[in-house]
């Protein structure tokens, strides 16, 4: 759909945009298609749909090429952290973007007390430190942290029963981190004290939710079941969409399909990209992360908006999403 969007207006600036894809079998394939790409043809701008460490090792591998990787899918920490590259740039939200989105909303509720139930996988542990910060951030309790076992062995009771798992302390919310999704889908209805259930379900922070439905996103989301029914746009598709169209302006703005002047733009603060979301994006200078709002969705309904109203900031409210400059480990 971007691509389209910009074959409209490189007819009317005179630029021609072209796309590739290609998918590979290892992280040496991967290297030697991007390279190819930019060496054959010219490519200097990759959408990159790959887990943390697989970007993290590309990124490195082409740390002195004219290249820049959009990362549209990994939403780890790190990676805008001490694992952070000068040639990636993010139109996926960070986990601490996801966290601090929901903490907004549970503080503004005053859901204050939260308990955390946690899975196995590193995922889960990453989503469970994020939440944790961003608690101390908005000065919310995690009252204890308990996890849980995706098993039907009857021995492991305490870490497989919700009703048992959600015994014996007091909490506004429960918390699940379940990257899986196996788990979290049975806790709603099932705690041992009826409370709201947030994180990997019940209130979801997420990058796109198919039922927002202000700032023309019905139209964008009808756009996209039209070529690619019968799904739905996801966080990720919304991600890559940007990444094309932050590319699409940065030449159409610059007048120019020159490397290094592009991406002088794409990390300039003359860029204001349709987020679709209400306010205007931009990457962040310290870890190159794009800013975004978050919705905050159940199964079919978009019930906030982050950044919440009454959260400010001295330069921008989409900063008091993720981590600020003053608190950023990433180092160019």
């Amino acid at each position: 759909m971007a691509f389209e969007d910009a074959r409209v207006i490189g007819r009317v600036i005179g630029i021609e945009f072209s796309m590739e894809k290609a998918t590979a079998k290892s992280a040496d394939e991967l290297l030697q298609r991007t390279s190819d790409w930019m060496e054959r043809d010219g490519v200097h701008f990759v959408l990159v749909d790959l887990p943390a460490v697989a970007l993290k090792n590309l990124a490195h591998s082409l740390a002195d090429s004219p290249v820049v990787l959009f990362n549209i899918s990994a939403s780890e920490d790190s990676l805008r952290g001490e694992d952070c590259a000068k040639n990636v740039l993010h139109t996926y939200p960070s986990e601490a973007m996801l966290s601090d989105a929901l903490m907004q909303f549970l503080v503004a509720k005053g859901w204050l007390q939260i308990l955390i139930l946690q899975g196995p996988a590193l995922e889960d542990a990453a989503m469970v430190a994020a939440l944790q910060r961003s608690a101390k951030k908005f000065r919310a309790n995690v009252v204890e942290t308990r996890p849980f076992l995706l098993t039907n062995d009857p021995r492991n009771r305490e870490q497989t029963n919700i009703v048992l798992m959600t015994t014996g302390v007091r909490y506004d919310v429960v918390y699940v981190a379940d990257s899986s999704g196996e788990f979290g889908r049975y806790v709603s209805y099932e705690t041992s004290l009826p409370r709201p259930v947030v994180g990997s379900a019940g209130l979801v922070p997420t990058a796109w939710s198919w039922s927002w439905d202000r700032d023309a996103a019905v139209q964008l989301q009808h756009r996209y079941e039209k070529v690619s029914p019968p799904r739905r746009m996801n966080g990720a598709d919304w991600a890559a969409w940007e990444a094309v169209k932050a590319v699409t302006q940065a030449v159409m703005r610059t007048h120019s399909t020159d490397f290094d002047a592009v991406k002088a733009f794409l990390l300039s603060d003359k860029l204001t990209l349709d987020t679709v979301k209400g306010n205007p994006g931009s990457f962040r200078a310290w870890d190159h992360q794009l800013r975004a709002p978050i919705l905050l969705s159940t199964a079919d309904a978009v019930i906030e908006r982050a950044p919440l109203p009454q959260y400010l900031h001295q330069t921008n409210v989409l900063d008091t999403l993720g981590i600020d400059a003053p608190e950023s480990a990433c180092r160019f």
